[in-house]
């Protein structure tokens, strides 16, 4: 893990993440929608060891082909991908408004499809390297109070299971994240269980980065014994959670 493309570099998450690549030299290629906020994460970066930081403003959910054809032009060679974008969507509105919720569907999904089937082209011909992707535990089943969300990371964890299947004949790793919540601006003034800082996560995520046998995780590690057993409840049961 050398030189890495982030889709999604001005989320608070990664933020962590960026600062401890950068202590080890890496070279990035940022990808954002704000230009003012790409410059000063690229700033902060250079300053804390990154070999090179190099930035694209774009709209990540509108524009593939435009941010793949940059990265394959102006940072070739690239070795690890990590698509971290996403939103927290409203599930209350989502029940009233069809368009809006097929509009966070394609932000949380769609889009991340769109772009990992191009970036998938370029780790297939090279043989190596590492596509990693932040899903959610809100995929592992579907809940009331955020079904709609939970349905496009669920979706996009399926996906990438196939993919993974698909690039393991190539010698290209697929590495699906699964945190829990994370305490970040989208997630303030909500009561969430067992929220975790963008550090810890960020930790769990370089770790699993760097040793190539992890293709699956979840963050903190005490979800995945959690997400064991929502997952094995019956239905009949299930349905009548408040949760």
């Amino acid at each position: 893990m050398q030189r890495i493309v982030i889709l999604g570099a001005t989320s608070t998450m990664i933020q962590p993440l960026l600062r401890m690549m950068a202590k080890e030299g890496k070279e990035l290629l940022l990808v954002a929608r704000s230009q003012e906020r790409l410059d000063a994460v690229r700033a902060d970066l250079l300053a804390r060891g990154a070999a090179s930081v190099l930035t694209l403003e774009a709209d990540l959910t509108a524009s593939p082909d435009l941010v793949y054809s940059f990265a394959e032009q102006c940072f070739p060679g690239f070795d690890t991908l990590l698509l971290s974008y996403g939103t927290m969507l409203d599930q209350t509105r989502c029940q009233v408004d069809g368009e809006y919720a097929v509009r966070e569907l394609h932000t949380n999904f769609v889009s991340a499809v769109a772009l990992l089937t191009l970036f998938a082209k370029h780790f297939e011909s090279r043989h190596s390297g590492t596509i990693a992707v932040i899903t959610s535990v809100a995929g592992e089943r579907g809940r009331r109070s955020n079904y709609v969300y939970g349905a496009a990371k669920g979706g996009l964890s399926i996906f990438l299971q196939g993919l993974r299947s698909r690039m393991h004949g190539f010698g290209v790793r697929v590495l699906t994240i699964k945190p829990g919540p994370v305490r970040t601006a989208m997630t303030a003034g909500l009561h969430l269980p067992m929220i975790a800082s963008t550090e810890s996560v960020s930790r769990d995520i370089y770790r699993a980065l760097e040793k190539s046998h992890r293709e699956v995780i979840y963050t903190p590690r005490r979800w995945r014994p959690v997400m064991t057993v929502i997952r094995a409840l019956p239905e009949q049961f299930f349905k009548r959670l408040s949760i």
